[in-house]
């Protein structure tokens, strides 16, 4: 497990002050370094203190999951290297969702690493466009990347005995990607869910949405198919989704099982679909 020295903190501080990103914009959890760490098995965290990457580590090379903004990659680069990877050992390029937070890097992981980017097929146009469907100004604009590989519901992305699954999630984007997967570490298997996303961000539009007309139903199908996935280890595309700063204490304390929370994904579902119903009824009410 790498932890954050003094020298490499203000290393990776530099490396993203002079990819163009200001030190004042960087204090944001956003943009503010996280220790890079196993969580468990060949599954280790790479992202910074909000924005969640992880990396997933096999004999014929490596999964990315989520490039976050343009300045992180920086921050993802410095992460993965610290653990005594390679950003040239990157093969493949996921995402939770297309949105800047969690695409925006795209571009400059693959011509780092040469990864081959595979996405759900309704975020496709997004990433291939950098235009997203909502969030259409130009400061969310960002390099438009070919994809490799469309993916539909429920395919996996093997590498070097990793299997991943692609569940589609939507109604945070229209291709919203939730990621499963096993991990074995001493001795004991368990089941891995990356929630893509289950928020209603402020001004999405539930009712009477002409852009985007199923996307009430689109949630709902979001939370059966969360509420049925079996979960041992709870993460997602945010730090907040999970706990990340607290279980981290957690583990450092000694707490090897900090992120075995499958009590804890059950409750977050269940929040999150709560939030979803309220702010639906809200709407359909007229806003009152």
């Amino acid at each position: 497990m790498y932890r954050f020295t003094l020298r490499s903190t203000v290393g990776l501080l530099i490396a993203i002050a002079t990819s163009g990103h200001a030190l004042a914009q960087g204090a944001s959890d956003r943009m503010t370094p996280f220790p890079a760490f196993r969580i468990a098995g060949n599954l280790y965290y790479v992202g910074s203190k909000d924005l969640a990457s992880y990396l997933i580590t096999t004999p014929k090379g490596d999964i990315l999951i989520n490039s976050s903004y343009q300045d992180s990659v920086p921050l993802i680069q410095h992460s993965i290297e610290s653990l005594g990877f390679k950003m040239s050992d990157v093969k493949i390029l996921l995402i939770s969702h297309a949105h800047d937070d969690h695409d925006a890097g795209s571009a400059q992981i693959i011509k780092l690493s040469g990864a081959k980017y595979m996405v759900m097929d309704a975020d496709v146009p997004v990433v291939e466009s950098g235009v997203d469907y909502f969030y259409t100004a130009e400061k969310n604009r960002y390099p438009p990347v070919k994809v490799d590989r469309v993916l539909h519901d429920g395919d996996q992305v093997r590498l070097g005995g990793a299997v991943l699954v692609a569940h589609k999630t939507p109604g945070h984007t229209k291709g919203c990607t939730t990621w499963t997967m096993k991990v074995t570490d001493k001795g004991k298997t368990y089941n891995v869910v990356i929630v893509g996303s289950w928020n209603v961000n402020p001004g999405y539009r539930l009712v009477g949405n002409t852009a985007y007309p199923e996307i009430a139903a689109d949630y709902e199908k979001t939370f059966r198919i969360l509420n049925a996935l079996p979960c041992d280890i709870f993460l997602g595309a945010h730090g907040g989704y999970f706990g990340l700063a607290e279980k981290y204490d957690r583990m450092q304390k000694g707490d090897v099982n900090a992120f075995v929370d499958p009590a804890g994904y059950k409750a977050a579902v269940a929040q999150k679909e709560t939030d979803f119903r309220n702010e639906l009824a809200r709407q359909q009410s007229g806003g009152k």
